[in-house]
């Protein structure tokens, strides 16, 4: 299930075409109507829908923001996601030097911009039910693994019966860590060297807020 591709080349044209490959290795959720995919956006929405079409099941998103270093925003120190889950990684914070008040800072400016995503994803549709439920949780790709941490502790307060981590693309530590805390982890491609998810991709252009929400909309009239 988690072949390691030795090509140095991009892996992937773009996003639509990531969720294809990565739908082929999860065939054995087709048709379930226990299964349900949750997109992390906004990358990780193009890769989910192509997955949830493949698959003929619902597809919604969980918003997850991640915690930037003040100084170094590219730097995760930690995330959050919907529900109120917090994952933050105090070595990194350690090691940088952010003071808890930097921290406060940030936090609360991304639970501001949680608040407005969930709004504008979803608008007053509210989340699908996950109790008992086996959710495939998906995005365009891991590097640091933080936005993955927190959206995992963020499932779990749902319920689900099984929890399936799908992504086309992780550092090989990551991925190791990953497998750990998740029932079951799908990555395509486990990379040694990582510099950034964007390097596995000819196209990695951002993903519009305007785009997500066609996406969802389009999912919605597609399932039955």
């Amino acid at each position: 299930m988690n072949p390691e591709w030795m090509d140095t080349e991009a892996s992937f044209s773009d996003r639509a075409d990531a969720g294809r490959a990565l739908a082929r290795h999860l065939t054995g959720y087709t048709g379930r109507s226990d299964v349900i995919v949750l997109a992390l956006p906004r990358g990780g929405v193009p890769v989910a829908y192509e997955v949830a079409e493949a698959l003929g099941v619902e597809l919604d998103v969980l918003v997850v923001r991640k915690l930037g270093v003040p100084f170094q925003p590219e730097l995760a120190m930690g995330a959050i996601a919907s529900g109120g889950a917090l994952y933050l990684d105090e070595r990194t914070v350690r090691v940088v030097g952010v003071s808890e008040a930097e921290v406060l800072d940030v936090l609360n400016e991304e639970r501001r911009e949680l608040a407005r995503r969930e709004i504008l994803y979803r608008g007053h549709r509210p989340p699908l039910k996950l109790e008992s439920r086996t959710v495939i949780v998906v995005d365009d790709g891991i590097a640091t693994g933080s936005s993955m941490h927190v959206a995992i502790s963020a499932l779990h307060a749902g319920q689900p019966s099984r929890i399936v981590v799908a992504v086309p693309v992780a550092p090989a530590s990551t991925a190791k860590e990953l497998e750990g805390i998740a029932d079951e982890f799908v990555c395509l491609r486990r990379a040694q060297q990582f510099s950034s998810v964007s390097q596995f991709y000819r196209e990695f252009g951002q993903t519009s807020d305007a785009e997500v929400r066609a996406l969802l909309e389009r999912s919605q009239r597609d399932t039955p």
